[in-house]
């Protein structure tokens, strides 16, 4: 079977992709309609099937130990749980990211029209791991940095802080949602500037206290920016810095940027939370919406978008009459799709080109 395997898997850039004699034809294709045809391997299984969130898709039996489905998954990146006998299996031969506090399997689905992230004809720039020690957690903390592709030591660069969603971690901006990838052609197109994209564990707790509250927006200020502008020649005010997330990451931007406006100029709540959707109060962080001189001043983008479909979508229309009738100058998008990385990579492709211009 013909194995379409990305080239930047999180696992492995030459995967293993079976043995005929021991594995068989198992793995996945993605059909020129848009279905997947996938097989996969299960001795003794009476029932075998693909869990999309609720939505089950069945195998059929074919020969011998195989088990086989074609089906519309959906266009875009697509988490699944392959189900044997109703036990949670991650296969070794489908795509493996990391999603709901573990590794799933995923298959990415070409969507008409979307070709931005295509990895041929452009110069690519760097993504590299940093560890940095934390006077917030009490540990080393994690983050993936993200340097353009004609990056220059001797230059000074604006930077962006672009989070995950909850149950994630920071490699999700760019394994599942290809942002190295979008930013190489933007730039290669001129339609950005050059940046830095820092992405952090936002899912990051105390190590005294492993089950304690999140401390993200804490380590973000007082530990990773510190870090960024004591090792890369950035700029070190709030006009040359940014901050975005995805569904709990745009919450944390939320109250990071209005919690504190003199340390950020731009902010992108995707899958767009104000407040957490657990709250039913405005919460302390958004009395700056009550002062629109004040926060007009304060941001030259304020973006806030959302999926037609998201399961969230009564919360941003309640949101947006949280807003109503206050001349804040608030960008509001919304793209079709549901809480899922096909709506996260259409905001990240709309919101960096905005970023950093006079």
């Amino acid at each position: 079977m013909n194995k379409p395997w990305p080239m930047d898997v999180a696992v492995s850039f030459d995967p293993y992709v079976g043995e005929p004699s021991r594995d068989g034809d198992v793995g996945y294709e993605v059909l020129e309609d848009g279905r997947v045809r996938l097989r996969v391997r299960a001795p003794q299984a009476e029932r075998v099937e693909i869990d999309q969130f609720g939505q089950i898709t069945p195998f059929e039996k074919a020969e011998g130990d195989l088990w086989e489905c074609t089906a519309d998954l959906g266009r875009g990146f697509k988490y699944f749980f392959l189900k044997i006998d109703g036990a949670d299996v991650l296969s070794p031969y489908f795509p493996i990211g990391y999603g709901c506090c573990r590794p799933m399997n995923f298959v990415d689905i070409p969507v008409d029209g979307e070709d931005w992230d295509r990895l041929d004809g452009v110069e690519h720039g760097a993504v590299t791991r940093r560890l940095f020690p934390s006077s917030v957690s009490g540990k080393l903390e994690v983050c993936l940095v993200y340097t353009p592709p004609a990056y220059d030591p001797a230059k000074t660069y604006p930077v962006l802080y672009l989070q995950h969603g909850y149950g994630e971690n920071e490699t999700g901006w760019v394994y599942q949602g290809h942002v190295g990838r979008i930013a190489d052609r933007l730039l290669a197109e001129g339609a950005m500037q050059e940046m830095l994209i820092v992405m952090g564990n936002g899912m990051a707790v105390s190590a005294k206290h492993p089950g304690g509250p999140n401390l993200f927006p804490e380590i973000l200020l007082n530990d990773l920016i510190p870090y960024i502008e004591t090792h890369y020649p950035v700029y070190t005010d709030k006009w040359h810095r940014a901050m975005a997330g995805l569904s709990m990451g745009s919450f944390q931007t939320s109250m990071v940027t209005l919690t504190h406006p003199e340390c950020f100029a731009y902010a992108g709540l995707f899958s767009g939370f104000l407040r957490s959707p657990r709250d039913t109060e405005a919460g302390k962080h958004l009395a700056l919406l009550d002062s629109p001189d004040v926060f007009n001043a304060a941001f030259r983008v304020f973006y806030r978008a959302m999926g037609t479909e998201d399961q969230f979508f009564g919360r941003f229309e309640e949101e947006d009459g949280l807003l109503e009738g206050r001349p804040l100058n608030i960008i509001r998008r919304t793209f079709p799709g549901g809480h899922d990385w096909s709506v996260w990579r259409r905001c990240i492709h709309e919101f960096l080109p905005m970023l950093f211009r006079d």
